[in-house]
Formats: structure tokens, C-alpha cells, sequence
């Protein structure tokens, strides 16, 4: 081990997962390994930065749970999202483009009919959104499935407030024989992003700020054809895009 050093231990590192069975992990740690010494040597990452990057990450883990993603925040506010869905969809020409999932998604949301109404007892300017999926050709899409998500008027999704119901200004709709779909909510509103842990500390040391403009998260599923994930934007009083 005397002749160890930072340029050898590389080789010796991906050695020892020689053995993965599972070619598509063993084709990511084989470049992922080395790209990451690469920067610790560029940098030259001292012990001590090494120590606050670990106890950056346990900030994360720490307030992570299935209600809240910490670490999607933080692959949203280094643009890594973005490239992951930017290269995945690189080849899809024609379709809409991607956008980011966001760290308040939950699964299972109630299913409704298309044409139901989110607004319940929520405060707020009502709007009515309405569309239609379609494939990449321009067909329309009979029975795809939408799950659907936003903010309250407070500015909070539903696991920020323990005041919301678990399903509020949320659901999964199933649009009609035409590819249709609609549903009256309330005008979600610009909010800042929670930045109490991990995600906070990174944007406070970028002079960052964690504001977002309005907007309802769409996620569009149907059988025979890929997954998006968008968001329509609120342009003019009560037209969302």
C-alpha cells in the first residue's frame, strides 16, 4: 500500500466492482468512479471540505421522507433534472418537452372524472383548464391518464400545511374518447421554495433565491406510449399553457 496514490486508487476502485452482473451499473459506476476522483484531484478537495459535504448530505437525509424529497431538490436546483430529462427526450421529435418532477409529488392521488372540480373549500380565483393529449403525430390519446398537482393559495402543496387534506388540489383523471380532459381548481401562486436543510443552504451560498413562478404539475401516462412530465403556466387571468 506504500505505492498507493490518488491516481492509482482509481484503477483500484473500479477493480473491486469487476464483479457487477448488471451491465447498465456496472457502465455508470465505470464512468461515474472516475469522473468523480477526476474532480476531487482538480480541486484538490481538502479533508475538511470533504467532512462538510457529508454533513451536507445528512442534512438531506435527515428531513427526507415520503412526503418530502430533499435530494430531488437538490437535483432540481443543480440542473441535474433538467439534463436527465433533456437527454432523455432527445430523440423524441415532436413531442412536448419534459419538465421537472418537482419534490412534491405523491403517488396515488384520487381518481376523478375528467371535468371534476378540485376547488372544494379553497380560497382563491377560480380558473378552468382544459385540454387534450395526443401522441407525437398529433392523434389524440382515448383514456390517458393524468395525475395532476399544485400549490394552495397560501402558496403551500398539501405536505408543507397539515391543515390541507392529503389529496387536496390533487387527483388522477382519465380523459375522454377524444383525448379530452378538464377540471376547475383554484389559480395556484409564485412560492419559495422550502429552504430549511440541504436545498436552502446551497441556494443562500449561491445568493440564489428559491422563488417559483406559479404553475400545475401534469404528469400524462398511457399504455403503448412514454411518460411526461409537465407543468402549464399561469399566462393571463385564468388561461393556463
Amino acid at each position: 500500500m506504500r505505492d498507493m496514490n490518488a491516481e492509482y486508487v482509481t484503477q483500484v476502485v473500479l477493480d473491486s466492482y469487476a464483479g457487477v452482473t448488471d451491465e447498465r451499473l456496472k457502465e455508470i459506476l465505470g464512468e461515474l468512479i472516475p469522473r468523480l476522483h477526476d474532480l476531487i484531484r482538480a480541486v484538490k478537495l481538502t479533508p475538511t471540505e470533504w467532512k462538510t459535504a457529508m454533513d451536507f448530505l445528512q442534512v438531506a437525509g435527515k428531513v427526507t421522507s415520503d412526503q418530502r424529497n430533499e435530494f430531488i431538490l437538490l437535483s432540481d436546483l443543480l440542473g441535474v433534472s433538467a439534463v436527465v430529462d433533456l437527454v432523455d427526450g432527445d430523440t423524441d421529435e415532436g413531442a412536448t418537452m419534459g419538465t421537472l418532477l418537482g419534490p412534491f409529488y405523491v403517488p396515488g392521488q384520487p381518481d376523478l372524472p375528467s371535468g371534476s372540480d378540485l376547488i372544494r373549500d379553497n380560497p382563491g380565483e377560480p380558473v378552468v383548464v382544459q385540454g387534450q393529449v395526443r401522441s407525437a403525430n398529433g392523434k389524440p390519446i382515448p383514456g390517458a391518464r393524468l395525475e395532476i398537482w399544485q400549490n394552495s393559495p397560501i402558496g403551500l402543496y398539501t405536505m408543507q400545511d397539515p391543515n390541507q387534506p392529503d389529496d387536496n388540489l390533487r387527483c388522477t383523471l382519465h380523459a375522454d374518447e377524444t383525448g379530452s380532459y378538464s377540471f376547475s381548481t383554484v389559480k395556484p401562486v409564485s412560492y419559495c421554495v422550502r429552504d430549511d436543510a440541504a436545498g436552502g443552504r446551497l441556494t443562500r451560498a449561491a445568493g440564489r433565491d428559491t422563488w417559483r413562478p406559479a404553475h400545475i404539475h401534469f404528469m400524462v401516462s398511457a399504455d403503448g406510449h412514454k411518460r411526461l412530465i409537465t407543468q402549464g403556466s399561469c399566462l393571463a387571468e385564468g388561461i393556463f399553457s
